[in-house]
């Protein structure tokens, strides 16, 4: 059958009491529908950027007390993990699907990312449709519209501070229909992802100008 999308009852997931109930939720609901969905994205990802590429579903193995406020796939060059790499995120809060292009705390070149990325500021805005969205810390829900001055900000901080983070990409409302449909769905994250894969290759190399 395949993904068949997310349903009301996803993101009301995170609305469960207690550590143990959510994560039982999180791990029957949400993970299966990551793998069918994650194994396909894969699959285009790797083709798209030309190399392979490896589905990672966030396990929160962290945690212990607290239940996470979202969960998430992540998709990254590396098979072992995905925090120390960039990597495109899909995941749930309780109110809304994000789809990042994430570079995290646990990034380590963030100043020569930062400093290369400064250098091309205008160049990667013009990549960047009008509907996109900026956040520099994963655990928030917050974001704001993709600006010049934003993203400059959110890159000198990414250069100064060693917990910085940065992420772009799309939010979707979970009242947005579209996510009960897992064709267009797939269709718009991977288009959405297709959209950053410009400035995920300059992480390696200077974005083309």
């Amino acid at each position: 059958m395949g993904f068949q999308g997310f349903s009301e009852s996803d993101f009301s997931v995170f609305k469960i009491e207690g550590f143990e109930e959510r994560m039982e939720a999180i791990r029957k609901q949400i993970q299966p529908k990551f793998h069918e969905l994650g194994s396909v994205l894969t699959d285009m990802v790797s083709v798209e950027v030309g190399n392979e590429m490896y589905l990672h579903v966030a396990k929160h193995a962290r945690r212990k007390v607290n239940p996470p406020n979202d969960t998430w796939l992540a998709i990254s060059p590396n098979k072992r993990g995905y925090k120390s790499h960039p990597h495109f995120q899909v995941g749930l809060f309780d109110d809304h699907l994000f789809i990042w292009l994430a570079y995290i705390y646990e990034f380590p070149n963030k100043k020569e990312l930062a400093e290369n990325f400064l250098k091309h500021l205008d160049s990667i805005i013009d990549l960047l449709p009008n509907d996109f969205v900026l956040s520099t810390d994963h655990m928030k829900k917050d974001a704001l519209p993709v600006k010049k001055d934003e993203l400059e900000k959110a890159l000198i901080r990414l250069k100064q501070v060693k917990k910085a983070e940065l992420l772009i990409g799309k939010h979707i409302p979970s009242t947005n229909p579209i996510l009960r449909d897992g064709k267009a769905l797939t269709e718009l994250i991977f288009a959405t992802i297709k959209g950053l894969i410009p400035i995920y290759n300059g992480t390696f190399a200077k974005v083309h100008t």
